[in-house]
């Protein structure tokens, strides 16, 4: 009887360490339902015929490897992995960093100072809607070819979405908040850290992911300009010598490059908004 009694709380301790595990877990195993099942169905795609250009995701596995360590192929682009993530991550994070050190204080100015706004605005909202592609003929001519025009199309790829999000975070920040600020003695100059940064500081953050997602996105344009080192001119290789693994290789490691970048943003995010309980990405 006693030993009954005494095992008896062991099962809802069991029960919770489950839980504690499930929960631990479950974001791992729902993220990776999805690229399982696509995973599976371009195999399976591949085997039956439904399509001849795209290599099997082991025919890209075995490219990866060679891409990275070499010893497979011993082509010109073996072993050759490190070279172009580094360059194309000098260019991703320069241009990115150059942004958000423009588009930031930019954006408060305009989103705190009428006249400024008045100023500006118009002619940024006149520039925003051109594509990227379409400074890249320009972009040629000003910079010459090479790493200078990737730079400032990477620059121009995230300068946007960190300038109009810091806009839209300052101009949303309650008029209430100043109004207390003041009563409990903040002067108009110290309610800008006290009140205007901390307020807009989610949408800064919503800005820099977005940049920083473009900033990926627009290298592979960045480096058709005749880079010869970088993740952009590995794709546009491989598309010229019809090499379609090392396309995908490229593109795959672009969005690991991406995914990782993002959630160094999102960790230093959650370090700063810890006030805030719906931030937490």
């Amino acid at each position: 009887m006693s030993a009954t009694t005494a095992a008896a709380p062991a099962e809802p301790a069991t029960a919770r360490v489950r839980v504690s595990l499930w929960q631990r877990v479950r974001g791992t195993v729902l993220a990776s339902i999805v690229p399982l099942l696509l995973l599976a169905f371009w195999h399976y795609a591949v085997k039956a015929g439904m399509t001849r250009l795209i290599p099997s995701p082991a025919d890209v596995a075995e490219y990866m490897v060679d891409f990275a360590w070499g010893g497979i192929w011993d082509d010109a682009f073996s072993r050759t992995l490190h070279i172009h993530l580094l360059a194309s991550m000098s260019r991703v994070y320069g241009g990115f960093a150059l942004a958000a050190i423009i588009a930031v204080p930019l954006g408060i100015l305009i989103g705190r100072n009428d006249t400024i706004r008045a100023l500006l605005d118009p002619f940024l909202q006149l520039m925003r809607p051109i594509p990227v592609t379409a400074w890249l003929p320009l972009s040629m001519i000003l910079f010459g070819l090479g790493p200078r025009s990737a730079f400032f199309l990477v620059f121009l790829g995230a300068f946007y979405p960190i300038l109009l999000n810091t806009v839209f975070g300052v101009r949303s920040v309650e008029k209430r908040l100043f109004e207390a600020a003041s009563m409990l003695g903040c002067s108009p100059s110290a309610q800008f850290t006290k009140v205007v940064l901390p307020a807009a500081l989610p949408s800064i953050f919503t800005g820099l992911r977005l940049g920083l997602g473009l900033a990926w996105f627009v290298i592979v344009v960045g480096e058709m300009t005749g880079v010869p080192q970088g993740l952009g001119a590995v794709i546009m290789d491989g598309r010229t010598l019809s090499r379609t693994e090392l396309v995908i290789c490229g593109m795959i490691v672009i969005g690991i490059a991406g995914f990782l970048s993002d959630r160094v943003v999102v960790i230093v995010m959650n370090r700063l908004l810890r006030w805030s309980p719906s931030h937490h990405g």
